[in-house]
């Protein structure tokens, strides 16, 4: 978000100061669970629910680009793997947008880059048998800019592959893109992230509220880049390409509308190397793509604590269909850095299996974090083997975090239909607070095999199971 942004909002608040106050002066005796609505007073159901993905869908339209191509070594890029090509890419990018767009191909071979930066109108595509391999020196990195790291705003290194404000936007081709992250390079800065003027300081900026100018990383820090990051983008595409070691999250469109990820693969088993995570976006279609990660396949995120209750703008009408996740610790999660809230997601037609696979639908924040998540829906899923749990809703996550604060999240109406598993720890892990329980979860027609501990839930209201058997013997609500 821009400093203007940041200035609107501040003074959005302040014109409301009167208002709220006499609003909790009148409320304050009112329970807090009192806000928050039943299904039984008018929330999305299982069937109404699903029948609002046409209309999400008819919204979702990939972008189109003028048939002129600009082959990345028409600009001086040199194929081989060991001359930086960072400047021919970006000669291209700039040459196709003055032209009204069209596509910037790395043809066949392997070339080397810093960061790339897109413009409007631009697809960046990637010729079969291209490889478009990223340098692992910070300093390629270079200037800082202004990204969402874990939730929280920050000027920080670039990403790998970058757009900030544009429209018309393409990562496509059936090449590969490989960030070359690896023992030696990126992930160590896992364990260096917590030095005390690296994340420990930005989570402090983010509680103090220190505006974004303030919050200057890059060099001397150890805030590792994300691969792909689209910051307040419109009409979003990624399709076909394979990406592979990344530094930190692969895809991460924030604040982005109308955005189309098809056909991707990522691959890659370093520390917090989630394969996708829309983070307050709106009109999202992730469709037949497979994630083998070493963190979340898919997590739907909206800002950490006043990041994102802030702007408060939630992550909604995202749907997920006809992927596979392997490696992981959730299949599809929401949060945990989901402050401004999450609703309308639909879940479809995935196939979910890994020893190394921890959960396969995962809802996890505390007290500090907050949000509002509801209308959550899945159906037909195949889930072979994972480690925890076919549903798991954690509102205890990283309690020494949530210690002393009262941002309670709300958790309800989730359904789930038609999901067969085979192994599992548990079918049901859901643990709520007591001052804010989890409400309205309905199971139905599932059969969960291979459970060694059945269900556990702790804080959850109207949790209902319909038709769904375990270990071969049908559960009795």
């Amino acid at each position: 978000m821009s400093n203007r942004y940041w200035k609107t909002v501040r003074s959005s608040l302040r014109a409301y100061v009167p208002i709220f106050s006499l609003f909790f002066l009148l409320t304050s005796a009112i329970p807090f669970n009192h806000f928050i609505p039943s299904s039984a007073d008018g929330a999305g159901t299982e069937a109404t629910g699903w029948q609002r993905v046409p209309e999400i869908l008819k919204r979702i339209v990939p972008p189109d680009f003028a048939r002129k191509n600009f082959p990345i070594t028409d600009f001086g890029a040199v194929e081989g793997g060991k001359v930086l090509c960072t400047e021919a890419i970006r000669k291209a990018i700039d040459a196709c947008a003055q032209a009204g767009g069209g596509h910037v191909v790395v043809p066949k071979g392997i070339f080397l880059t810093g960061a790339v930066h897109l413009k409007s109108n631009v697809d960046l595509h990637l010729s079969e048998g291209a490889v478009l391999r990223f340098s692992t020196d910070p300093k390629d990195y270079l200037p800082v800019v202004h990204v969402r790291w874990e939730g929280s705003d920050a000027m920080n290194y670039s990403p790998l592959i970058y757009a900030y404000g544009e429209e018309n936007v393409a990562l496509t081709g059936k090449g590969v893109l490989d960030g070359q992250a690896d023992a030696r390079h990126w992930w160590p800065w896992k364990k260096l992230s917590n030095d005390p003027n690296s994340r420990p300081l930005l989570m402090k900026m983010n509680d103090e509220k220190t505006p974004l100018g303030k919050r200057v990383f890059g060099e001397g820090h150890y805030l590792r880049p994300t691969f792909v990051e689209f910051y307040e983008c419109k009409n979003v595409l990624i399709k076909d390409v394979k990406l592979e070691r990344a530094p930190f999250w692969f895809l991460h469109p924030v604040l982005c509308s109308n955005v189309t990820v098809d056909r991707v693969e990522t691959d890659s088993n370093g520390p917090n190397t989630d394969g996708c995570d829309p983070e307050s976006c709106d009109d999202v279609l992730i469709q037949n793509c497979v994630f083998n990660n070493g963190d979340d396949c898919i997590a739907i995120k909206s800002g950490r604590n006043n990041d994102g209750r802030i702007p408060n703008i939630p992550a909604k009408n995202i749907i997920v269909r006809d992927c596979t996740m392997k490696d992981g610790h959730g299949g599809v999660s929401i949060g945990s850095e989901i402050s401004g809230g999450c609703s309308d997601v639909f879940i479809e037609n995935c196939r979910l299996s890994s020893p190394n696979l921890d959960q396969a639908i995962r809802i996890k924040s505390n007290a500090k974090r907050g949000g509002v998540v509801s209308d959550i829906y899945a159906r037909d899923l195949k889930i072979g083997e994972v480690k925890v749990a076919i549903l798991r809703v954690d509102l205890k996550y990283d309690p020494p975090e949530a210690k002393g604060y009262s941002f309670y999240p709300v958790v309800k109406d989730v359904f789930v239909q038609n999901v067969n598993t085979s192994r599992s720890e548990y079918g049901l892990y859901l643990t709520g607070l007591p001052e804010s329980k989890i409400s309205d979860v309905v199971v139905k027609d599932c059969r969960f095999d291979g459970v060694r501990e059945g269900n556990s839930i702790e804080d959850a209201v109207g949790v209902k199971l319909e038709n769904v058997y375990m270990n071969g013997k049908k559960i009795e609500e």
